[in-house]
């Protein structure tokens, strides 16, 4: 098939053939970005937190004095305990993918000259180390005696387990374990490195902060309390939620049950996500809409220029083109107008995640992408044009003679 005779044909066509590739370059844009920020959306949900969710719960109290505090923690303790199927109780104040009361910015020198960055502190009783089911890589995990009681903002000298991604963060290269960071008066020691520990919000965090948090060991207190970390089966935790809560309720009527934030671990997970969930879903549906709205396009184009063209196909199939030929034809011109759409949408495509990245502090685009959603509008645009294309090369030679 020779390219000329197509391109002088499509010369005189200039207006169809700008609309169809203005609107396949748009296209193309839209999708290689959408397809990017689905893509994203799903590897954030898809984030490892480090602890056995199936097997977790939280529940939260609320509206109490702090200087009861520990009656409160002491009745709640025994109700929880008392459920049957719960394997542990253990209190811990921020809660992966729920509650969030331990962020704050470190500094790895104690005049605070060197800012470390802001990493969410999990400050857990005896046990709740156990019952998260965190994973420990170097070092050791807490120990009995570093279980200390506190009054200010967190505990002073404590000896922590910091998270992998932190520790590279803070000391890249080298080994953390006796490593020393600061929060304002409060000094910490690095006994333990985990595999990974999620913030309780991941999604308001760029993807490489998503697991800067520490373990801290303290006992219970009035900053310490009201937050219970419940272990159990997973078979049965639904079950020993709704028993759990109803057990707060009885042992604690003077007290008020936060149960937007009192749920399993998986219900928190699915909590965090859901716009994610609608995001990624609207912009299928954006993508959807836009491929149907493209191939109808080029499906009225292609079926206007067969309709124009009858005369000429007849004479064409009366001098000895094939129908063969005739279905290459429509099949080539198409293939060069979709060819010069993605040629303008992969340079609107960078330009559209320009804007993005200057706005909503989306990521750059990578360039593999764009190969992509050129393969997408190809295939697109030869199946759009696969049914105008036939029946052009059905018109027989006879109407060549036709109205002469």
């Amino acid at each position: 098939m020779q390219i000329q005779p197509v391109l002088a044909a499509l010369r005189k066509h200039r207006f169809a053939t700008w609309l169809i590739a203005l609107e396949i370059a748009l296209a193309c844009a839209v999708l290689c970005n959408a397809c990017f920020m689905i893509a994203s959306r799903l590897s954030m949900m898809r984030i490892g937190s480090g602890v056995d969710e199936a097997a977790l719960a939280t529940v939260q109290l609320t509206g109490y004095d702090p200087a009861k505090a520990a009656d409160v923690d002491a009745r709640a303790l025994n109700a929880l305990r008392g459920v049957p199927g719960v394997q542990s109780v253990t209190l811990l104040n921020s809660i992966p993918f729920g509650m969030r009361r331990g962020t704050a910015g470190i500094t790895t020198d104690a005049a605070g000259q060197h800012f470390g960055g802001v990493i969410e502190f999990y400050v857990g009783g005896q046990g709740s180390f156990e019952a998260l089911g965190l994973q420990v890589i170097a070092g050791r995990g807490p120990q009995p005696d570093d279980f200390h009681a506190f009054t200010g903002l967190m505990p002073n000298d404590a000896p922590i387990q910091i998270t992998q991604s932190i520790a590279e963060h803070l000391w890249p290269g080298a080994d953390p374990l006796g490593k020393q960071i600061w929060l304002d008066k409060s000094h910490f020691r690095v006994v333990g490195v985990l595999k990974t520990l999620v913030r309780p919000d991941p999604p308001g965090w760029p993807e490489e902060q998503r697991g800067w948090a520490v373990f801290v060991p303290a006992q219970p207190g009035p900053l310490l309390s009201g937050s219970y970390l419940l272990r159990a089966n997973p078979r049965d935790m639904q079950r020993v939620m709704r028993d759990a809560l109803i057990a707060i309720g009885k042992a604690l009527p003077e007290v008020v049950l936060d149960r937007e934030d009192s749920h399993t671990l998986p219900d928190l997970r699915a909590n965090v996500f859901k716009n994610d969930r609608a995001m990624a879903g609207l912009l299928v549906g954006v993508i959807v809409a836009l491929l149907g709205v493209t191939a109808l396009g080029i499906v009225g184009l292609a079926s206007f220029w067969v309709a124009q063209r009858r005369k000429q196909i007849g004479v064409r199939r009366a001098l000895g083109a094939t129908r063969g030929d005739i279905l290459r034809y429509f099949q080539t011109e198409n293939f060069l107008i979709v060819t010069f759409g993605i040629v303008l949408g992969m340079v609107l495509a960078y330009a559209i995640n320009l804007l993005l990245m200057a706005h909503y502090e989306v990521p750059r685009l990578p360039f593999f992408y764009l190969p992509i959603g050129a393969a997408v509008l190809w295939g697109l645009g030869q199946l759009a044009v696969l049914g105008p294309a036939l029946r052009a090369a059905a018109v027989p030679p006879v109407v060549a003679t036709r109205t002469v």
